[in-house]
């Protein structure tokens, strides 16, 4: 926002062009999830390397004092364009190839469902 940013749908949509070499909407379908799930579904893989993305666009926006709309989205598109580069050089896999995992909250909720069973144990164990 402090860069003049206010189309943030386009500014996202630039840094995810960047890193999986196609708009949002068509990794989405790629991989066979719901809209905005992307980062939902994401291992930890792809969520390093959008973490990484996002927060060296945000050090070069303010580093440089990079101002609006176009600007801001060009830088975000290079960024995730380095960030795939980089993937490519090490011979890592690419994010559009990487297989969704389960969401998070189906995640979070078999979480709670073995901490319960787990307490339940405890209580058994303790009488």
């Amino acid at each position: 926002k402090e860069s003049g940013v206010s189309q943030f749908g386009l500014f996202n949509n630039a840094g995810y062009q960047g890193l999986y070499g196609a708009p949002l909407a068509d990794v989405e379908k790629k991989k066979g999830i719901k809209k905005g799930e992307l980062l939902d579904r994401a291992g930890s893989t792809e969520l390093a390397a959008n973490l990484f993305r996002i927060t060296q666009t945000d050090e070069k926006i303010k580093k440089d004092k990079i101002q609006g709309d176009g600007a801001t989205s060009q830088t975000h598109f290079m960024v995730g364009g380095k960030v795939r580069q980089t993937i490519k050089e090490i011979g890592g896999v690419l994010p559009e190839q990487l297989s969704p995992e389960k969401h998070i909250k189906e995640v979070k909720k078999e979480v709670k469902q073995l901490e319960r069973v787990e307490k339940k144990k405890l209580k058994g164990q303790k009488s």
